[in-house]
């Protein structure tokens, strides 16, 4: 690594001026603060080790200039004042760790690889991040429904903030993207978002999944295992489906939501993590907490801001906007709305009740993506239990506005349709010959002409 050296000791300086090359690093050696800071203000470093109490500038001076100049440059604090003060000191300031004067060269040297690992890992996440992103691509609120603006607004208004947020909505709905939008818009949004289905664990499994466990905490226990609460430090916790959370574990929320503390199973020493939560559910928490499902105080304390997503059958007018941002990502070439979907398939989208909201939405786009071998997606791309039904519905509202007339012409319009222009096949299925095909499609020709 590129590190800066500052010490007002000569022999200090002059030993580290040899040393630490030897363990592999390139050095730069200042005399006290204000020579560190003017290197800084020259140069990028990885690493400053910095004694606490030098001539001009002190330690932490040093650092909070680096960390202003330089946000990922890490910091070692070097001091002869050994004390409980100064470590936290340096600690709330930005350093990575501190050693106390005289200290071993293998302690420093171990020191600076855990430094060297840690910005790796750092890189490493950054770049995985950055493919995630290009693969989902940003995270896109779609709709235009008044439901959906109510939505985005107060996404826009909480995300900023750190107050915890609970999303409500059917299943299918869209939760953990709302989720996403409000950490990718606050100022965790360069920290990670852990997703923890509260449903989907066993019981006894949940209370280790969210603190951790040191090994022989209990049978099976093989290993130290790091809770996703501290996984998630400095970022955003999201607890899907808060409602199946078991009453012994609400408790335990509460007051992580409460103190911050985290205890690992089977220590008696806590640590803090600095975590918003988010929460998410599909059940009606007050009629939990009426029904002494649910704590009244863990609901009031996770109801601090609340979003309520509305299902797909009340934003019936976004579903073509859905329909089409579904069918792009599952590799649609770009197109006009008119040319990526026919008239027909819109309608049958639109008549479609949705128990299974967006989700069920981006299922039937999926399949019919895959019958469909270039555009436009028609009735007969859908799936088939949703075709029938869907066409049910819209016969049933046809016969009352059309004639016989026009529902002959829509019948054969549609055998058409199913068979790609192949007239003899059309005729087929309607049970007519070829030429009378021809005579009520030329029939119908020149009633358009005239």
């Amino acid at each position: 690594m590129k590190l800066l050296f500052a010490d007002d000791e000569k022999s200090l300086q002059e030993l580290m001026r040899l040393e630490l090359p030897r363990m592999g690093h390139e050095a730069t050696i200042c005399p006290d603060g204000n020579t560190a800071v003017a290197a800084l203000e020259r140069n990028t470093y990885d690493c400053i080790l910095v004694d606490l109490d030098m001539p001009g500038r002190n330690g932490i001076e040093v650092i909070a200039r680096a960390k202003q100049l330089s946000p990922d440059t890490e910091a070692v604090v070097l001091t002869g004042k050994s004390s409980l003060e100064t470590a936290v000191a340096a600690l709330r300031h930005g350093a990575f760790d501190y050693l106390t004067k005289p200290c071993k060269l293998v302690d420093l040297d171990s020191l600076l690889r855990r430094v060297a690992e840690k910005r790796e890992l750092t890189y490493k996440y950054r770049a995985l991040k950055q493919r995630l992103q290009r693969i989902e691509g940003a995270v896109d609120l779609v709709g235009e429904s008044e439901g959906m603006r109510e939505v985005c607004r107060l996404v826009e208004k909480v995300a900023p903030t750190e107050s915890t947020v609970l999303i409500h909505g059917e299943t299918g709905t869209g939760k953990e993207l709302v989720a996403r939008a409000v950490h990718d818009q606050s100022l965790r949004a360069e920290m990670p978002l852990v997703p923890i289905n509260c449903g989907a664990l066993p019981e006894n499994l949940i209370e280790s999944e969210l603190f951790g466990h040191r090994k022989g905490a209990f049978t099976g226990a093989d290993d130290h295992r790091t809770g996703l609460l501290q996984v998630a430090n400095g970022g955003t916790l999201f607890l899907d489906e808060i409602g199946e959370l078991p009453k012994s574990m609400q408790a335990k929320l509460l007051r992580f939501l409460e103190s911050g503390e985290v205890r690992r199973l089977g220590e008696n020493e806590a640590s803090i993590c600095d975590v918003r939560v988010i929460c998410a559910t599909n059940r009606d928490l007050a009629a939990m907490v009426a029904a002494g499902e649910f704590r009244e105080d863990l609901w009031f304390r996770i109801n601090t801001f609340e979003i309520q997503l509305p299902p797909l059958r009340e934003r019936v007018g976004d579903i073509s906007l859905l329909a089409r941002h579904l069918a792009a990502r599952f590799g649609a070439p770009r197109a006009s709305e008119n040319a990526l979907f026919s008239p027909e398939a819109l309608d049958a989208l639109a008549a479609h009740t949705w128990p299974g909201n967006v989700r069920e939405l981006a299922n039937v786009i999926e399949h019919a993506m895959i019958l469909c071998d270039s555009p436009p997606i028609r009735p007969e791309h859908l799936p088939r239990r949703f075709f029938a039904e869907t066409t049910a519905a819209l016969n049933a509202r046809s016969f009352e506005t059309l004639n016989l007339r026009d529902l002959e012409a829509r019948a054969i319009r549609e055998a058409l349709d199913r068979h790609n222009g192949n007239k003899p096949r059309a005729a087929e299925e309607l049970g007519i010959s070829l030429k009378t095909l021809y005579n009520k499609l030329n029939q119908e020709n020149k009633e358009i002409a005239a």
